[in-house]
């Protein structure tokens, strides 16, 4: 299904996508020269937000779920993306261990780890999920909605690998966000690949640090191509841990919202934008869309801190550390309801996609949030190639191009935020 964009597409996002059309064997071959310095991570999914007059990536998961949401047309890349990685990693594997989320799974998780499992055994693997949950001591055979069985095991650790009773995988396959910490039955497996990396979870990853690395991305791309690198990334600041009950973490806070929507108004006058800029403040590490806040003006901190009068509860910030991030507005309507592109990417190769639909929210509103729904992205077959000599604007396969270069410079991004938090590589500095 092709949406419809209410935006009117002119402008600066015309103009950009113009451009990236035009440079397409600069910017290809710019992304090649990037993989041969850099390692992308095994996998991940990018959340895009198109304004109309900028397209900028808003969240990216190095744990994504939701493989069940991308179109089954898609899957042939998939398969090919994760033989790639694997030929890469470990060309003689033969067994793939993946390693879900602790905690009871629901059929949503369960569905896209059953359609991970295909992915990987189409590309050749023996493929079985081994849980570190302390609460699975033994083996669990589970009833899929859609009537497949898929049977969850206790990991088994014996010196320097995990497996399982029988099972002595070459590579192992995190889908566990790590948020409590890595516990020790991951650390040290000096004998395995373990993917993604133990610094990509969010006991140490920090979504700043991830901003950070995409804003020097951003600025190479913006001077690559002749644009400005602001219709690509969102401004962000960061506060570091904050607690609004205290004066400190309170200024901390409006200081840095007040300057950021300064920031703003100058680049929407600049580009004679009417729309009213607004900051999403959410925290540094997580994921799940959980305690986001949308601040279009400073007082609307003021209630922050105080206690509720009568029913009115006061709004609530995240806690701990946080990111105060440039919003981004979502103008693409799937049947009325708003819509963001959410794409998936398998090593450096980008294998599909979908878009997160939410019929009660605005513009300016996160979607991550119970009722979305999901549409898969039409990048089966040439439309993750763009149709050269078509007009910017008039072909799909044009805008879903654009998606994918915009999601893989947030993948590079990534590799240098994974870079700048290896262990080994700050032990040889």
């Amino acid at each position: 299904m092709v949406p419809h964009l209410i935006t009117a597409l002119s402008g600066p996002i015309n103009e950009l996508e113009q451009r990236i059309l035009d440079a397409t064997p600069v910017i290809e071959r710019w992304f090649r020269l990037e993989w041969m310095e850099h390692t992308p991570p095994l996998y991940a999914s990018v959340d895009i937000r198109n304004a109309g007059f900028k397209l900028a990536p808003v969240d990216t998961n190095l744990y994504p779920d939701g493989w069940h949401n991308l179109s089954p047309d898609t899957l042939p890349l998939a398969v090919q993306a994760a033989q790639a990685a694997i030929e890469k990693i470990c060309p003689e594997a033969r067994n793939l261990l993946i390693v879900p989320e602790n905690g009871k799974h629901g059929s949503f998780y369960l569905a896209s780890l059953a359609r991970l499992q295909e992915v990987f055994r189409m590309a050749g693997l023996n493929v079985r999920f081994g849980s570190v949950d302390p609460a699975v001591k033994r083996s669990q055979t589970i009833t899929l909605p859609d009537g497949e069985k898929m049977t969850l095991e206790p990991a088994q650790r014996v010196r320097y690998r995990l497996g399982l009773k029988n099972f002595d995988p070459c590579t192992i396959l995190l889908n566990n966000d790590l948020s409590a910490g890595a516990p020790g039955i991951l650390e040290e497996l000096h004998e395995q690949y373990l993917l993604p990396p133990l610094q990509a979870g969010w006991s140490v990853r920090r979504k700043s640090r991830h901003f950070r690395c995409y804003e020097e991305v951003s600025k190479r791309f913006g001077k690559l191509l002749g644009i400005d690198p602001w219709l690509i990334n969102p401004m962000f600041a960061s506060c570091g841990e904050i607690d609004i009950h205290e004066p400190s973490g309170g200024e901390c806070l409006r200081n840095n919202v007040d300057a950021l929507l300064v920031k703003i108004r100058r680049k929407y006058k600049e580009y004679g934008i009417h729309e009213k800029p607004f900051v999403v403040v959410k925290a540094d590490q997580g994921t799940h869309g959980m305690g986001i806040m949308t601040v279009r003006d400073v007082r609307d901190l003021d209630a922050l801190g105080q206690k509720p009068r009568g029913k009115a509860a006061a709004p609530t910030v995240p806690k701990g550390e946080v990111i105060i991030q440039e919003g981004v507005l979502t103008n693409e309507r799937i049947h009325d309801a708003v819509a963001e592109p959410v794409v998936y990417m398998i090593d450096r190769y980008v294998v599909g996609g979908f878009y997160r639909v939410h019929a009660d929210r605005a513009t300016d509103e996160n979607l991550n949030a119970p009722g979305a729904r999901f549409v898969p992205l039409a990048f089966d077959g040439g439309a993750q190639l763009p149709k050269l000599g078509v007009k910017a604007g008039a072909s799909a396969p044009n805008r879903f191009y654009m998606y994918g270069v915009i999601a893989r410079l947030a993948l590079v991004a990534a590799s240098y935020e994974l870079e700048a938090t290896d262990p080994e590589l700050q032990d040889a500095d």
